[in-house]
């Protein structure tokens, strides 16, 4: 039964851990920006990236067809300049995950930058530091466990990815089968020990990153 289990849970580790670093560098960039910067359609762009926590999973697989199909946006141009597609690969389950994964880390981060205190930051800028130095000496330090927290349960929220990810790789055993698709399939096959040894896997592993998230919200004096 574990080796049944064994190909699916490689495959949802590899899409979870890349789709939650490619949502940690764009969540954490853009939750930075908007902590710190004020513009026009700032709360919009806070909105449109909060979106896919909220949006039905069968609707944003739609709109990520749209998207990264050949015949998309994305998709096309990646298919007439390099000859890549994403659709039915785990490439694009890494795609799906990251994008649904995406406002955890974000509103995470944004919280975390925002409860930063910016007095700190202007103390250091009039000792001479540099702006990439203030980031990665005081911002960075002090936001740190707020991030972490959110890319854990981005990391969580990415192994059981299944709508979107349905969607845009399939269900194809050995190639994009993860571990929610693979409990799917052994339910409707009937296969109720597989599906609970499955079930009983990720639960394993996605409570122990919510009690992980959960000790890194608290305080540090706590």
């Amino acid at each position: 039964m574990f080796g049944q289990a064994l190909v699916p849970l490689v495959l949802t580790l590899k899409v979870a851990l890349i789709a939650t670093l490619l949502a940690l560098a764009a969540g954490g960039a853009i939750a930075f920006v908007l902590a710190r910067y004020r513009f026009p359609g700032r709360e919009l762009t806070d909105a449109l990236c909060t979106l896919p926590l909220v949006m039905p999973p069968t609707v944003l697989g739609y709109y990520l067809i749209v998207l990264i199909g050949r015949r998309g946006w994305i998709g096309g141009w990646l298919w007439n300049v390099f000859g890549i597609n994403l659709m039915f690969t785990w490439q694009g389950a890494v795609f799906a995950s990251a994008i649904v994964a995406f406002p955890l880390v974000f509103k995470s981060a944004r919280a975390a930058f925002e409860g930063v205190d910016t007095h700190l930051e202007n103390a250091a800028r009039t000792l001479g530091v540099s702006e990439i130095g203030v980031l990665f000496r005081v911002t960075l330090p002090l936001a740190w466990r707020g991030i972490l927290a959110g890319t854990m349960l981005a990391f969580a929220r990415a192994m059981g990815e299944f709508g979107a990810t349905l969607m845009v790789a399939g269900n194809i055993p050995g190639k994009t089968q993860t571990l929610s698709l693979a409990v799917y399939d052994a339910v409707q096959a009937g296969q109720d020990d597989l599906a609970n040894f499955l079930v009983m896997l990720t639960s394993v592993v996605v409570v122990a990153i919510l009690m992980g998230s959960g000790r890194l919200l608290k305080p540090a004096h706590t």
